[in-house]
């Protein structure tokens, strides 16, 4: 008999194999797309996978700390810390090349020490997106060398105190600023703005030590802001095109103002030409109403396509502040008027028409869609309904919502009632 042994089949790889194979044959670039979807804690997980993919992650251009990346079960204050700090200094070790964003947002981090040193880290670098969220504890002030991250185009601070040094000559290539529960002097306010010339982005929230909002950036396009402050001017922001803006106390009660020679809806307008989105929320349209209001504004706003309102009906000089934008507003698409619930509506008595005399010679054009919400069907909003719907030839759709259900029947016959100058206007009414 033959001694040869009988031939062996050739193994056939096991999936598990094949597919452990094909992941760390993947081109270069399609793993490091994969290793940018997913959150930082999943992308150092990725090292498990095979030989290839150990040290891929070190060179994530993005690190994202926040509650998803970094897990802590325990609700031990100096626990998180001491997970947070070490998870962060692990990382910043180990990575290899450059990094491009940084982002440092755990909900239950407060600001420490250990973060000085990690921006310290990034100004050497090229960093171009900072987000720093200190969620608990008092403002985080900032060190002295985030001033010296000369590449960032991404500026986003929460918590925190701004003071910087006396040689910062600001983000040269800045373009995108939110600032949100910050603490900062007047003039180290209007320095920052002034010195960061490519500015095309500004959110301002909750903000103390500045009061006086001077705006100088010829480069900005979007502006939101909403807290207290005692005035708001525009220089130079020509190409601004949306706007948002809440003043955050009834300047009535809490606020006396000085009157003036000149229409604060003038001075906000003047440097507003190309103005195409507006939103005027909480108190700001009764700040825009305290001085004498003009029937229209000496310059239309012809660019200006979607308005919203936060008003008071019921409150004349805030009509003629709101009749005065509609007036000057030839090509306005859209409209939306929300009433403010924090102030009690008038007695339901016959009452005169709110300036008559004002809704005459008064057509808006291009008028589309309109929403009107928190009434109570009082005469002086349903005045102002019925004068939305005389002169808005072209009206597709109205949108009303009352504040609550007393007296819903009774408004929607109103609604019916009303005569509408486009054939296509439908009226719908949504229940509270």
């Amino acid at each position: 008999m033959s001694s040869m042994k009988p031939r062996e089949q050739p193994k056939v790889p096991c999936q598990m194999e094949t597919e452990v194979d094909r992941i760390s044959n993947l081109p270069g670039h399609i793993i490091d797309k994969i290793l940018s979807l997913l959150t930082l804690r999943d992308a150092v997980r990725t090292s498990i996978l095979s030989s290839k993919w150990r040290y891929k992650w070190v060179n994530l251009t993005s690190l994202v700390f926040d509650n998803q990346s970094v897990l802590v079960s325990s609700q031990d204050p100096t626990i998180i810390k001491n997970k947070m700090v070490k998870i962060v200094d692990h990382v910043l070790l180990l990575h290899n090349g450059l990094i491009h964003k940084f982002k440092l947002s755990h909900r239950d981090l407060q600001g420490v020490c250990d973060i000085d040193r990690w921006i310290l880290f990034l100004s050497r670098g090229s960093v171009k997106e900072f987000i720093l969220e200190i969620w608990k504890g008092q403002r985080y002030k900032l060190p002295s060398s985030l001033y010296l991250c000369d590449k960032l185009s991404h500026l986003e601070l929460f918590n925190c105190l701004l003071k910087p040094p006396l040689g910062f000559n600001g983000f040269k290539i800045l373009t995108s600023l939110d600032l949100q529960h910050i603490t900062m002097d007047q003039d180290v306010f209007e320095d920052l703005i002034y010195r960061c010339p490519l500015l095309e982005r500004l959110t301002l929230m909750n903000f103390e030590g500045f009061a006086n909002l001077k705006i100088h950036a010829p480069k900005l396009t979007f502006f939101d802001i909403g807290g207290v402050f005692e005035d708001v001017v525009f220089e130079n922001t020509f190409h601004l095109s949306t706007v948002s803006i809440g003043l955050y106390v009834n300047i009535g009660n809490d606020h006396e103002l000085t009157l003036g020679t000149t229409s604060k809806l003038t001075k906000f307008f003047a440097s507003l030409p190309n103005i195409q989105r507006l939103e005027v929320q909480s108190f700001f349209l009764k700040f825009l109403a305290v001085d004498m209001v003009p029937r229209r504004l000496p310059t239309p706003c012809m660019e200006l396509n979607y308005l919203s309102l936060r008003i008071n009906f019921n409150d004349m000089d805030e009509c003629l502040a709101a009749l005065c934008i509609l007036r000057s507003s030839p090509n306005l698409l859209e409209l939306e008027m929300l009433a403010r619930p924090d102030e009690q509506p008038a007695p339901r008595a016959a009452t005169k028409n709110l300036m008559e005399e004002d809704y005459h010679n008064c057509v808006f054009n291009q008028l589309r869609f309109v929403k009107i919400a928190g009434i109570f069907g009082v005469p002086r909003e349903l005045n102002f309904i019925n004068f939305l719907l005389a002169n808005s030839p072209i009206l597709e759709r109205m949108t009303v919502k009352p504040a609550s259900q007393d007296g819903g029947w009774e408004l929607l016959k109103e609604l019916l009632r009303f005569r509408r100058s486009s054939v296509h206007a439908e009226i719908i009414y949504l229940d509270p």
